[in-house]
């Protein structure tokens, strides 16, 4: 099964073209290969929240790993269920061993996957020739944000993040300095100082941030790195499915706090209670977008007090919170962001208010139903 968001259209009709070349040429006789375009949520990139969606079951993560949980659902009702199935949505799910009858699942990245066939090619030596011992091959990266243009390529592992910017992004704006960068939405600000840190999981795990997918985002000296904070904090709490009560209480207030000091609207205390929610909202999480928030504005709260603090003088003008969204094109250097989701309301409707309800609770019924997706 090829997962992917149903926004992606043009990737879908790709993958199905492939997918009947690859059957025309006898290469996938005796293998089902299908499409699960699946829902616009964060969290279906998660890999448990995957095999929930695809099982026809909203994108709420399971406490345990795929490789141990299969996909399939096998029962009838959610009273047939023991209690330690371990899904979200009290389904009977592979244990250990012998224990049910229900099958494992191997959840992987198709970046992962496109390396296979070249290294069955040409053998291990052949990939480990570029990148670096310990991040070995090439990674495809992403730059967008204040640069002179946006951009894909596919480069090698060890690349440093300043080449990777100049590369593709043709560097900062005219008359502007970059002051940071961030890994997509879930990895810590890398600060100017570092932009010469390689491109390796091991590399920019030691600076504090993370590779991840590398997706680049840049922030020039012209940027509020307040309001890139507000909008960071109300995506990952938005995009909070509400199992975990630290992660979309704390995550929630975390926005809130941030919304207002990106305002000029909050008071001295701002920080302080900003502290204390950032220690809290992951705690007990079952997935990792607690863990991204606390990291995400933790590294605000360490390498950049000063854009914050400055919210708090009277005399600072207010901005709104920066919009924080996937990209869903690019084209001639230029991307445009789902400005769609930028309505999403914190329970997981697009109504002009928000019910108050968490997504785990309001969509507590069995099944997803088709319109959902």
């Amino acid at each position: 099964i090829v997962a992917m968001k149903r926004t992606f259209t043009r990737e879908a009709e790709r993958v199905d073209a492939a997918i009947t070349e690859l059957q025309a040429a006898g290469w996938a006789d005796g293998i089902d290969l299908a499409i699960f375009e699946g829902p616009s949520e964060y969290l279906y990139g998660e890999e448990t929240a995957l095999l929930e969606a695809i099982d026809g079951r909203y994108p709420f993560p399971r406490l345990t790993p795929p490789f141990r949980r299969g996909v399939e659902e096998l029962v009838a009702t959610p009273a047939d269920v023991t209690s330690e199935s371990g899904s979200a949505a009290r389904v009977e799910l592979a244990g250990p061993g012998a224990a049910s009858v229900a099958p494992p699942a191997l959840a992987g990245n198709v970046e992962t996957f496109a390396n296979v066939p070249g290294i069955l090619a040409n053998g291990a030596e052949w990939f480990r020739s570029v990148g670096t011992e310990q991040s070995p091959g090439t990674i495809v990266c992403t730059v967008s944000g204040r640069t002179q243009r946006a951009g894909v390529a596919e480069l090698a592992m060890g690349t440093s993040l300043r080449t990777i910017i100049e590369t593709i992004g043709g560097g900062a704006l005219p008359g502007r300095r970059i002051v940071a960068v961030m890994s997509g939405v879930a990895n810590a600000l890398i600060p100017e100082a570092l932009l010469d840190t390689p491109a390796t999981h091991e590399a920019m795990t030691g600076i504090g941030s993370g590779l991840g997918a590398a997706g680049f985002l840049v922030f020039d000296d012209a940027t509020d790195l307040a309001a890139v904070a507000a909008g960071i904090a109300r995506f990952l709490a938005v995009e909070s499915c509400g199992q975990c009560t630290p992660c979309k209480r704390d995550g929630l207030a975390i926005a809130e706090i941030l919304d207002r000091v990106a305002r000029s609207g909050a008071d001295a205390g701002a920080i302080d209670d900003l502290t204390q929610r950032v220690a809290s909202v992951a705690d007990s999480a079952r997935c990792n977008l607690a863990s991204q928030q606390q990291i995400v504005i933790g590294g605000f709260l360490e390498l950049f007090p000063e854009s914050l603090r400055a919210h708090l003088d009277a005399g600072t003008p207010g901005t709104v919170p920066e919009p924080i969204a996937a990209i869903r094109d690019l084209d001639a250097g230029v991307v445009t962001l789902d400005e769609h989701e930028l309505a999403k309301q914190p329970d997981w409707t697009y109504d002009e208010t928000d019910s108050g309800q968490w997504p785990a609770a309001r969509l507590d019924d069995h099944r997803m139903p088709d319109e959902a997706l």
